[in-house]
């Protein structure tokens, strides 16, 4: 079940001793640590991508028109008003769409790319925006969907769409315009399953409050964690279950996990390694000197030099 309150984080695990120690931001320490594991984790939140202008919709942030966004990603909000609903993940699909893959994004996948044929590297993300995809990331697991995939309410096929608008009641649809209350759309009109003999009406293919995750993404995400020698926190608040329980699960069992955020989260002092800062500065790569990030950026943290 996907949950979004804090947890007794700390008193859950049997601490390491190495855990007595306060956290280091050594990064030479750390990239010689990550250099020697077989089995790399990025484990990724709404940080990273909200350094790409994709709303993180928490706090003073946390509406879409009057609504609080949580309360439209719900089953029951679709229940009850699935036109509104399909208008705010209308909005997100198309502002994702926009958004482009930041240096953090970038960094981990030129990491995978240089590194995958002698580690196992894998980006178990919270996000469903698709930029760890567009950056090139190949080893994926997207823990609570896709914005572009939708699940039929009646047949419960999954499909990619990318289509813009998803379909045509939908366009110049969702603006989050306060004045708005409500939606009109007809439901005939919402996007609907195309297999003959079918019609359902279409859903994203979004994991909603209250709902579980897929049971064989939580299980290879569990496997993954359990595997790992260094874990990578990137952008995660760790207030989010089940996904908040797996950096600090794999500390406590001996694995090195460092977190890169803005500000300490609950789980911080669980971690080996603590990096303040965006994610897109804290660690990116400069290693093939594209002219998108200048010719001589040099960045804290650069891991495709590792």
């Amino acid at each position: 079940m996907c949950i979004s309150l804090l947890g007794p984080i700390r008193g859950q695990f049997t601490v390491s001793k190495i855990m007595a120690v306060r956290q280091s931001s050594d990064i030479a320490k750390f990239k010689e640590a990550l250099k020697s594991a077989k089995n790399v984790v990025f484990l990724s939140g709404a940080g990273i991508s909200a350094e790409s202008g994709i709303p993180t919709f928490r706090g003073a942030g946390g509406y879409w028109r009057k609504y609080q966004a949580s309360s439209l990603a719900t089953p029951e909000a679709f229940r009850n008003n699935p036109s509104l609903v399909w208008e705010f993940y209308h909005y997100r699909r198309e502002v994702a769409a926009k958004a482009q893959p930041n240096r953090g994004h970038i960094a981990i996948a030129e990491y995978e790319a240089k590194y995958g044929t002698n580690k196992s590297i894998t980006v178990i993300t919270q996000n469903v925006d698709n930029l760890h995809a567009h950056a090139g990331t190949k080893n994926l697991i997207e823990l609570h969907g896709n914005l572009y995939k939708t699940r039929c309410t009646k047949c419960r096929e999954v499909l990619v769409n990318t289509d813009s608008p998803i379909c045509e009641a939908l366009a110049n649809k969702g603006a989050p315009d306060v004045d708005v209350v409500g939606s009109n759309i007809p439901i005939k009109s919402l996007p609907h399953c195309k297999k003959p003999n079918c019609n359902g009406l279409l859903r994203p293919h979004i994991v909603w409050f209250g709902e579980s995750l897929e049971h064989e993404v939580l299980e290879k995400a569990g496997e993954v964690m359990e595997n790992c020698d260094v874990c990578l926190v990137v952008g995660t608040s760790s207030v989010v279950y089940p996904a908040a329980m797996f950096a600090p699960q794999a500390a406590a069992r001996g694995a090195i996990v460092a977190e890169f955020n803005l500000e300490p989260t609950p789980a911080t002092p669980d971690f080996h390694y603590y990096f303040e800062g965006p994610c897109g500065t804290t660690f990116t790569t400069t290693s093939r000197r594209e002219h998108l990030y200048g010719k001589h950026a040099y960045w804290h943290f650069q891991l495709s030099h590792i």
